[in-house]
């Protein structure tokens, strides 16, 4: 394993590498997570690939000091210094929130990208929430004043659970990401930033059949943050595999190795 951190603009971009194989695949890691949880995928892949994985923006060890947030060109710029590989393809590996990231490259650049595995991916529904609180601007001044006052969300929160409106996994997720007070302005800073990145799921239906590009799902079947029925757009599209395995929503996970690198191998 390697670190190196890639001066971008004003920001510091921080990524790992594993392995040294021939190909690139680039890694997107999930919320609250950094690129270092690929790192048991090296013995598996390393001998094909070289993985590239970042830290995205207000994640791990990345500085993000532009006034801008996070766009889809300063993703594809970000790559493209990290590893310039010029005519050839690479890659993509993501897991929940770095789904969102890699679908938004692949209706991009798609005449760059041979394969794509997504795990328990993010983009794949709107979620009219998530579209208030990052796409309004009335609606991000409410999510920044909950962030900083959220005693009547948790109501909220607590309340419908009991009245079984949400699952507990739903509840559990909140409460385990909302609890303190820094994890609530991390939270508000990563969904404000990463707010550009919004794939358009026909189009990038379209785009694999159209490039003969390979987008293989993995979904775990007791997962309640991202349900596998979301990519029901995909179903029966050439070129694309949904895989529903017996799970929850972590699996990024060496017991589940073996699935995860046959979605680069279909």
């Amino acid at each position: 394993m390697q670190q190196h951190s890639l001066v971008y603009k004003s920001s510091s971009i921080h990524y790992y590498i594993f392995g040294s194989g021939a190909k690139t695949l680039f890694c997107f890691h999930g919320y609250g997570e950094d690129g270092s949880s690929f790192a048991f995928l090296e013995k598996k892949l390393g001998t094909i690939y070289t993985l590239y994985a970042i830290d995205f923006p207000i994640h791990g060890k990345t500085q993000w000091n532009e006034k801008t947030p996070f766009s889809p060109h300063n993703l594809v710029e970000v790559l493209a210094c990290i590893h310039p590989v010029k005519n050839d393809k690479f890659s993509l590996l993501a897991y929940s929130m770095g789904g969102r990231a890699a679908l938004h490259l692949l209706q991009q650049i798609p005449r760059k990208i041979e394969r794509v595995g997504l795990v328990a991916p993010d983009g794949l529904h709107q979620n009219v929430w998530y579209w208030i609180t990052t796409q309004t601007a009335f609606g991000n001044k409410a999510f920044a004043y909950t962030m900083e006052k959220p005693g009547w969300f948790f109501w909220l929160v607590n309340n419908s659970g009991k009245l079984k409106i949400l699952n507990k996994s739903i509840i559990k997720f909140v409460h385990h990401h909302l609890d303190d007070k820094e994890q609530r302005l991390l939270l508000y800073k990563r969904w404000t930033f990463m707010r550009r990145l919004k794939p358009d799921l026909l189009l990038i239906r379209k785009t694999c059949a159209e490039k003969n590009i390979q987008l293989n799902f993995l979904f775990g079947e007791y997962d309640r943050i991202i349900l596998s029925k979301r990519a029901g757009v995909f179903k029966n599209a050439k070129n694309i595999n949904i895989k529903i395995i017996n799970a929850g929503h972590q699996l990024l996970k060496e017991k589940y190795a073996t699935e995860i690198v046959a979605l680069l191998n279909q």
